[in-house]
């Protein structure tokens, strides 16, 4: 899966860039997949992530078993323990690529323990751990950074999850970054109720605390956003927006401490990392 050039000090390693969360080129998320043959000095990985500059980077190798896959994301300035987009992005890549036949589960290895992905008439479901969230106090100077009152406000372990009052409210929200950053938390989700049938809700993520300011599209904020909305439309099936400049759609199944994620994707470049 990686070669030494003939002649050169360097190695090359098969990357791709994806489009995640979409059927269309130059929409949803994009995440860089590197796929190796065998694990990679951390310091080595967090260079190359830099270096591609997208929300996520995803490095892959296989394990014993023949389908499955140790998987790591790191952002521009530090490794993550879930992600959504840079997973779907990594299944996509293994069918596409032919690492695995169309037929088989892709299984993944992860900090945030075993992850599946299978495909299902056109789309790629995640079957990712559920994490709750709490009610909690909004804390200071989240309103100011937001730029609006939050209606209700929540945490789980890393990340606030804030309920505006409209899908108005949320799609006008230019937060002030700088003051976001000084929030103590990995990233905030925002979400609201849909203004149409289309959708069951819609919702933002911003992390500027590690390097994104506004996320595309995040696949592991569902895993929060699913049991919250659960709850509240008494419902365990969703289609939901991510309502960024690229935007994405998101199907979701709540099966209590389970959640499955369904997106698209699309690859939009296919290269050799040299280095």
């Amino acid at each position: 899966m990686f070669a030494q050039n003939e002649g050169s000090e360097f190695a090359q390693f098969p990357i791709f860039q994806v489009d995640a969360f979409t059927k269309q080129p130059f929409s949803g998320n994009p995440a860089a997949v590197c796929v190796l043959s065998s694990s990679a000095r951390e310091d080595w990985m967090q260079q190359v992530a830099r270096e591609m500059n997208l929300s996520e980077t995803a490095f892959l190798y296989p394990e014993t078993d023949g389908n499955e896959y140790r998987l790591r994301w790191f952002t521009p300035t530090s490794e993550v323990d879930l992600c959504g987009h840079a997973t779907l992005a990594s299944a996509h890549v293994l069918w596409s690529f032919n690492y695995l036949h169309p037929e088989e589960v892709a299984r993944f290895q992860t900090r945030s323990g075993s992850l599946t992905a299978v495909r299902k008439e056109g789309w790629i479901e995640l079957n990712f751990p559920t994490t709750y969230a709490d009610a909690v106090p909004a804390p200071s100077g989240l309103s100011d950074a937001l730029g609006t009152v939050p209606q209700s406000v929540w945490k789980n372990r890393s990340d606030y999850l804030v309920e505006v009052d409209s899908e108005a409210i949320l799609r006008q929200l230019k937060p002030r970054m700088a003051l976001l950053r000084q929030l103590p938390m990995r990233g905030l989700i925002v979400t609201s109720a849909a203004s149409s049938q289309e959708y069951d809700f819609l919702c933002r993520f911003f992390a500027p605390a590690v390097g994104i300011d506004e996320d595309p599209v995040t696949g592991s904020a569902f895993c929060t956003l699913a049991p919250f909305w659960g709850d509240r439309l008494q419902k365990s099936e969703f289609v939901a927006y991510q309502a960024s400049a690229r935007g994405g759609v998101v199907k979701l199944r709540w099966q209590g401490e389970r959640t499955y994620i369904s997106g698209q994707a699309v690859t939009v470049l296919q290269g050799v990392l040299m280095g």
